[in-house]
C-alpha cells in the first residue's frame, strides 16, 4: 500500500486552517483515504523520509522545532521526539548519504543545522551549523531549502535574502564524517529576485531554480568534480500578458528528466518547460491553471501525477502529465485538507 504525508499549517498568525499532519492511504484507483491526522506541535509543515522509509522528520515553522516519527506497518505515525534547535523558523528538512545525521535549514535563523539520528530513529544533538552571513555585522540571509544533488555530496542551499541579507544560491561540499559545510561555490542574484528553491536534473549535471520575486527560472550548468555553478539562461516564470503580483513557489523536473514545472503563487499559474536532452536549456510550452489558490508545494507522485498543494483553497490537485507533449490534466480525485503545505510520499 502506498501513504501520502501531508504537512498543515495550524496557527492563526498564517491564518491556517490545518489539523496538524495527516496521513493518507492512497487507494489502487489513485484515491486517497485519510488514515490519521496527528498534532504534536503548531505548523507542521515541510518534511522528509530517512533513506530506509522507517522514519519521517518534520519541521515547524515560524518555530523553532523539529519532531521525528516511527513509520507503523499500516502507514501510521507514531510520535518519537520533538527537540528545540534554536533556530527561528525552519523550512526544510532532508537527511544525508549514511543516513546518518538529519539537515534542517531555518529562514529567519539563516542556517544549515546538522543533527545526529539515534539508532531509535529519534533526533539527537545539533553536531554542526553553518549560516549565511547577512550584509550587516549580527545579520543573516534567509535561507529557505536545503536541496541534495543525486549523490548527496553536495547540498544546494537557496536564500531570499530579505532585510540585511543576499540573495543567493549556494553549493556546499558535505563531510559526513563531521557533518559540516564548506562551500564550493555561490550565485548571487540581483537584490530583491530572492531564490526560493532549485531541483536538480537526474543526470546531476542542470539544476533549476526559481526566484520567488524576481518570477524567474534559471538554469545552471554543476560541475560534479569543483562543485561549481555556472548561470545560463533565465526566463519568466508567468506569460507575458500577466501584470498582477505574483511569486514563484516550486520548481520540479519531472522522473523522465524531460521537463520542468513551476508554480506561482497569487497568480495561480503552473508553468511548464521542455528541457533541451543536448543542453539544458529551457523552452517555455504551456501556462495552466492551478485550479486552487496558493500554489505553495508540488510534486511528483510514484503514479506519475503532479501534485499541487493549494494552501488558500485547501486542496490537493493530482494532474495527469504527458511527457511527450508536456501537458497537465486535471484529475477528478481532488484531496481536501486545511492548509497543505508539503507532500511526502511512501
Amino acid at each position: 500500500m502506498k501513504y501520502a504525508y501531508v504537512g498543515c499549517r495550524t496557527t492563526k498568525a498564517r491564518n491556517a486552517r490545518g489539523n496538524g499532519l495527516v496521513v493518507y492511504e492512497i487507494q489502487p484507483d489513485g484515491s486517497w483515504n485519510e488514515k490519521q491526522c496527528l498534532f504534536v506541535e503548531d505548523n507542521p509543515s515541510y518534511q522528509c523520509l530517512d533513506l530506509e522509509q522507517k522514519y519521517l522528520y518534520s519541521v515547524h515553522g515560524d518555530l523553532t522545532l523539529v519532531s521525528s516519527y516511527e513509520i507503523q506497518a499500516d502507514g501510521t505515525l507514531r510520535h518519537l521526539n520533538t527537540i528545540d534547535i534554536g533556530g527561528k523558523n525552519p523550512v526544510d528538512v532532508t537527511v544525508d548519504a549514511a543516513n546518518q545525521n538529519v539537515i534542517v535549514a531555518t529562514l529567519q535563523g539563516g542556517t544549515l543545522y546538522t543533527i545526529r539520528r539515534n539508532a531509535d530513529g529519534s533526533l539527537g544533538g545539533v553536531v554542526s551549523t553553518f549560516t549565511y552571513e547577512g550584509k550587516e555585522e549580527g545579520k543573516v540571509s534567509t535561507i529557505h531549502q536545503c536541496l541534495w544533488d543525486q549523490t548527496r555530496t553536495y547540498l544546494f542551499a537557496c536564500a531570499q535574502g530579505r532585510g540585511n541579507g543576499y540573495g543567493q544560491m549556494r553549493a556546499l561540499k558535505y563531510d559526513q564524517e563531521t557533518g559540516s559545510f564548506a562551500e564550493a561555490d555561490r550565485f548571487l542574484s540581483r537584490t530583491w529576485d530572492e531564490p526560493r528553491h532549485a531541483a536538480v536534473h537526474p543526470n546531476n549535471r542542470w539544476v533549476y531554480m526559481c526566484e520567488e520575486k524576481g518570477n524567474k527560472v534559471l538554469y545552471f550548468d554543476f560541475d560534479q568534480e569543483t562543485g561549481r555553478l555556472k548561470a545560463l539562461q533565465e526566463l519568466s516564470t508567468v506569460p507575458e500578458t500577466v501584470t498582477g503580483y505574483s511569486d514563484a513557489s516550486e520548481v520540479s523536473v519531472d522522473p523522465t528528466g524531460q521537463w520542468v514545472l513551476v508554480s506561482n503563487r497569487y497568480t495561480d499559474i503552473l508553468s511548464v518547460y521542455r528541457i533541451d536532452p543536448l543542453t539544458g536549456y529551457l523552452r517555455a510550452t504551456g501556462f495552466y491553471p492551478c485550479l486552487g489558490k496558493t500554489p505553495r508545494f508540488c510534486c511528483f507522485g510514484p503514479d506519475g501525477r503532479y501534485y499541487v498543494a493549494n494552501e488558500d483553497s485547501d486542496t490537493i490537485v493530482p494532474f495527469a502529465f504527458d511527457s511527450v507533449t508536456g501537458q497537465l490534466l486535471p484529475a477528478l480525485d481532488i484531496v481536501h485538507t486545511g492548509s497543505p503545505v508539503c507532500i511526502t510520499f511512501r
